[in-house]
């Protein structure tokens, strides 16, 4: 492809002075070229999204929900051509990327059928008490401001959308910045929403480099600020703007607890291919990948070589093939971190049982035991596919293995005992609790966000509109009620 791709500002197609290339992390071929809006170009989209801010508030409900149905609509339509595009910057397997493409076109799709009955006023009365004789309280929510969005690689289309989405909904000015590895599925968005009757200034999409995002975080005419990332960068964010509103996803490395109970052949089996499949989809790029694996002493023995099997068993190789289940990382640096994490828990005393392998930017699937508690790999977040896997012994010290880490995203226990299903979720300190699977597991329209050093709000299309949006009371007076 030679074609530059144009950015989206202010809802039209525009170019700057200068462009970068994406690349396939797979085998570095040329994918596009990407123009890079100039400084008075950012400067022209903040603008007109401050500009529009009353205008798009009282834009009526039908005519977003419109907007939104559209995007939805024609996501659909262009599936197949979206899944290639992301498995091409991405690097991720056409399974997954296919699947991303369907996430998103649900995520546009609750977020128009929130917004037909979004917003719609809770009334109270107000004569509980004398002095309130005649009134009638009104409570509407109305939008924040504009919204920054900055979205991460690893889903590059469906985590756009989990920006872009709720804001429109809610009527409130986006600015997007898409990762600079993987602009173009953001571009697309744009390029859908471009055909709507949005008003112009409602929403830009920039594709600007990572030293130009501390100018946009602290511009005042960007009240709300949606960051999806690493920790380190999204709490710099919050420090550097503690007057702003900020929702901060920074992810995690989620555990995988199997308990006594969870203790036959077909549960075991089943528990190991969940485990190793979503330890090492997206390449274990998510925030709430398998990272550790926390078993009861009383099934460790059978379910570890299981465990071994699974993960040798995923299928790595070229992400444009449909048969791949496991594709190589976003880049050679970050495989070669994630080499260095493993090779660092060797040398300190860990059994590597599988893989341990990089290959340019692919990093084979990895199952690792007696991980020392103070290595990088059992501290931090690997974003890889590599998985730990502990002996602990009985619920209590299970659930406390879990709280251990200084994240908390979501926790997946395979229990069958509702009991033990309801103490999981009091005592995980974690934002899901996903019962008898992974923590993988997340419904675009769920609360999703996470504790502890994953973050501060919630994510879900219905929940990010809450967070993009205040309470404004309205009180009438002299009713007859």
């Amino acid at each position: 492809m030679t074609s530059t791709h144009a950015f989206w500002l202010a809802g039209r197609e525009a170019t700057g002075d200068d462009s970068f290339d994406v690349t396939s992390p797979w085998d570095g071929r040329h994918v596009a070229s990407v123009s890079v809006p100039t400084d008075a170009q950012v400067e022209e989209a903040v603008a007109a999204a401050h500009a529009v801010v009353e205008e798009f508030a009282a834009t009526p409900a039908h005519v977003r929900a419109a907007a939104l149905d559209h995007v939805s609509k024609r996501l659909t339509e262009r599936t197949e051509e979206i899944a290639q595009l992301i498995s091409a910057e991405n690097g991720k397997p056409i399974k997954w990327a296919r699947g991303e493409v369907g996430r998103a076109v649900s995520v546009f799709r609750f977020a128009a059928e929130e917004a037909r009955r979004f917003n719609g006023g809770e009334a109270q009365r107000l004569d509980t008490d004398g002095g309130g004789v005649g009134r009638l309280a009104l409570t509407r929510r109305f939008p924040k401001g504009v919204v920054l969005g900055i979205a991460p690689f690893n889903f590059p289309l469906n985590l756009c959308a989990h920006k872009v989405a709720p804001a429109i909904a809610v009527g409130a000015p986006i600015v997007l910045k898409p990762a600079p590895a993987t602009p173009l599925s953001g571009l697309i968005l744009g390029e859908l929403l471009a055909e709507t009757e949005l008003p112009a200034g409602s929403w830009s999409i920039l594709p600007v480099a990572n030293d130009k995002m501390p100018a946009l975080v602290q511009d005042d005419r960007l009240p709300v600020i949606s960051f999806t990332g690493s920790d380190k960068v999204g709490y710099a964010i919050m420090d550097s703007v503690p007057r702003k509103h900020c929702t901060l996803e920074l992810g995690g490395n989620g555990a995988a607890v199997v308990l006594a109970d969870w203790a036959s052949e077909e549960d075991l089996d089943w528990a190991a291919t969940r485990i190793a499949t979503f330890s090492n989809y997206q390449g274990g790029q998510s925030c709430i990948s398998v990272q550790r694996v926390i078993a009861d002493a009383a099934v460790y023995d059978r379910l570890l070589p299981k465990i071994v099997a699974a993960v040798e068993a995923q299928v790595t190789g070229d992400p444009s093939d449909s048969a791949t289940d496991v594709g190589p990382l976003v880049s050679e640096d970050a495989a070669r971190r994630v080499e260095s994490w493993v090779d660092e828990a060797v040398a300190a005393g860990a059994d590597l049982l599988a893989g341990g392998k990089r290959d340019g930017a692919s990093y084979a699937p990895t199952v690792l035991t007696e991980v020392p508690a103070d290595t990088t790999l059992a501290c931090e977040e690997v974003f890889g596919p590599v998985l730990t896997v502990q002996k602990v012994d009985g619920e209590a010290e299970a659930f406390a293995a879990v709280n251990s880490s200084k994240y908390g995203l979501q926790a997946g226990v395979f229990t069958h005992d509702v009991q033990t299903a309801f103490r999981a979720h009091r005592a995980l300190e974690v934002g899901g609790v996903i019962i008898g699977d992974v923590p993988s597991y997340r419904a675009d329209q769920m609360p999703y966000g996470g504790a502890k050093a994953s973050g501060v709000g919630r994510e879900g299309v219905r929940y990010a509109m809450d967070d993009y949006t205040y309470e404004r009371v309205l009180v009438l007076t002299g009713l007859a009620l």
